[in-house]
Parts: structure tokens; C-alpha cells; sequence
């Protein structure tokens, strides 16, 4: 029986083929670090933990990035509120968050990349995704896509 994984674009149920031989990346958005962690940030970091260990368990080599989102709105009001810098409040956040994670026995990501580190990258990435029509138009919010 062969791995199967529903493509959000096509939406349909599609048997797994990696792009390359033995590897899987997968790349899923990360919390918004203004607050401390709550049921759903459980919920998601439980969730491809299951889904990079399950990979592994298949043989793939996992390359797995959650981003953090370390500029927002949210951020920006409550660092005003605090009356502490963007970067006091995300890094106390970040700390919160990977000791949660820790406690829930959820492994490291392989990067944990901060957002406001790769603005012009992002930027670029996107444009190609939409050029190759990779990265469908969505107003939901949801940002979740795994590269395979």
C-alpha cells in the first residue's frame, strides 16, 4: 500500500511521489510570537511531528522548517503594552514556545527560521510559486504546504 496525502491545489487524495528519491521537505508556518502558546500551537506542533516522524519511520531523509512569525500587528501592540522591544518580547515568546515543545516531547524542526530574517527571500519565493502556479490564490489564512 502506498502513501497517500490530499493535495490542497487539486484537492484530491494523490499517492505520494517525493520530488527527489529518499527526501521529503517539508515547510509549515509557525506561530506568531506575542503570547505564550496555547491548544491550537500544541495542536499544529503535535500534528507534523506526527507527520516529519512518520516520514522518517518510512525511510525518508525529512528536512522539516516551521518558521516563526516574529513581526506582526499582534507583536507591535503588545511589545507597546509591555513596553519592551519587538525583539525582548519574541525572544522571551520563542523561549516559551521551544520549552512547551520540549514538554510535549516534540522534536526540533531541522530550521526554525525568523521571519523578519528572510523578508526579500520570502518575497521572491512567492512570486515563483505563483508564477508556477504552485501557491494558489487562498483568503482563509491558512499558509501550510508540504514540499515533497
Amino acid at each position: 500500500m502506498s502513501l497517500r496525502i490530499f493535495n490542497t491545489l487539486s484537492k484530491e487524495l494523490e499517492r505520494f511521489v517525493p520530488l527527489k528519491d529518499g527526501h521529503v521537505s517539508m515547510y509549515v508556518c509557525g506561530m506568531t510570537v506575542y503570547d505564550f502558546c496555547h491548544i491550537g500551537h500544541a495542536r499544529s506542533m503535535i500534528a507534523f511531528d506526527l507527520v516529519q516522524r512518520w516520514f522518517k519511520v518510512l525511510g525518508y531523509q525529512v528536512n522539516f522548517v516551521r518558521n516563526i512569525t516574529d513581526i506582526d500587528d499582534k507583536i507591535i501592540r503588545r511589545s507597546m503594552e509591555n513596553k519592551e522591544t519587538i525583539r525582548s518580547l519574541t525572544d522571551r515568546m520563542i523561549l516559551a514556545l521551544e520549552e512547551d515543545a520540549s514538554r510535549l516531547n516534540i522534536q526540533e524542526p531541522s530550521a526554525q527560521p525568523r521571519a523578519t530574517d528572510y523578508v526579500p527571500q520570502m518575497v521572491v519565493m512567492i512570486e515563483n510559486l505563483l508564477e508556477k502556479k504552485l501557491a494558489p490564490m487562498i483568503s482563509s489564512g491558512l499558509c501550510m504546504r508540504i514540499f515533497v
